[in-house]
C-alpha cells in the first residue's frame, strides 16, 4: 500500500506557530480553534504585503525547525514502514523549504521518509528542476492507495488517484469543507487515522 502524507497541520502543529507569528508581526491575535480558513490571509486579514511577509518569517529554517510534533505521527509512521508500507511526505511547502523540512522529519525519527514538495497551490513563481520538488502534473502521474490531508484546498488533487481512500485530519480550517465523495472521512488524530486505515486493509 502506498500512502501520501500531507506535512503542515498533519505531521506538524504550524497553524498554532502561524497564529503566534501573526499576533508578534501584526498584533493580531487569531485563536487556533478560530482559523476558520486555510487561506491565512483570509483567516486573519492581511493585506498583501502583511501576508507576504508572514509566509517568508514562517518559512524561515529555524522557523520550520521548531514546529511542534503531531501527536503519535512519528510512532504510527514508523510503525507502517516496519509493516511494509510504502510511505511517501506531499508538501505544499516552497520548494526552497525543502533542506529544512528534510532536517525537521530527519530530528523526529522520520529519516526513512521520502519527502516531495509539490506545487500544491499555484504559489510557485518558478520551476525548480529538483529531484525532490515536483509540478501538480508530476504528482498525478504517482498512485496512492491511501492519503491524509488537512486542506480543503489539496482535496482536488487527491481525487485523482483512482479509488484512494482519504483521511481528513481533522482541523478547524476544515469543519465547514463539504467532503468530496465517502472515500473521504474525517478523522480527530492519529489513532483515528490508523485506524481507519487498519479498516481499509482488512477489508
Amino acid at each position: 500500500m502506498k500512502v501520501y502524507i500531507d506535512f503542515d497541520d498533519v505531521i506538524c502543529e504550524t497553524a498554532k506557530y502561524f497564529t503566534r507569528i501573526a499576533k508578534e508581526l501584526f498584533d493580531i491575535n487569531v485563536p487556533y480553534k478560530e482559523v476558520q480558513f486555510f487561506n491565512l490571509k483570509k483567516s486573519f486579514d492581511l493585506d498583501d504585503e502583511q501576508y507576504e511577509k508572514l509566509m517568508r518569517v514562517g518559512h524561515l529554517p529555524e522557523t520550520l525547525l521548531a514546529y511542534e510534533e503531531t501527536e503519535y505521527a512519528s510512532e504510527t509512521i514508523n510503525k507502517w514502514i516496519d509493516e511494509g508500507y510504502e510511505i511517501y511526505v506531499i508538501t505544499g511547502r516552497p520548494f526552497d523549504a525543502y533542506d529544512a523540512s528534510r532536517k525537521w522529519l530527519d530530528d523526529h525519527k522520520l529519516g526513512r521518509v521520502p519527502l516531495f514538495c509539490v506545487d500544491k497551490y499555484g504559489r510557485e513563481k518558478f520551476y525548480q528542476n529538483c529531484q525532490y520538488s515536483m509540478t501538480v502534473e508530476q504528482l498525478y502521474s504517482m498512485e496512492f492507495d491511501f492519503a491524509i490531508e488537512d486542506s480543503p484546498a489539496a482535496f482536488e488533487h487527491v481525487l485523482h488517484f483512482d479509488k484512494c481512500r482519504v483521511a481528513v485530519y481533522d482541523r478547524p480550517w476544515n469543519h465547514a469543507a463539504e467532503l468530496p465523495n465517502d472515500r473521504f472521512v474525517r478523522c480527530n488524530g492519529w489513532k483515528e487515522i490508523n485506524a481507519y486505515l487498519r479498516s481499509e486493509t482488512s477489508s
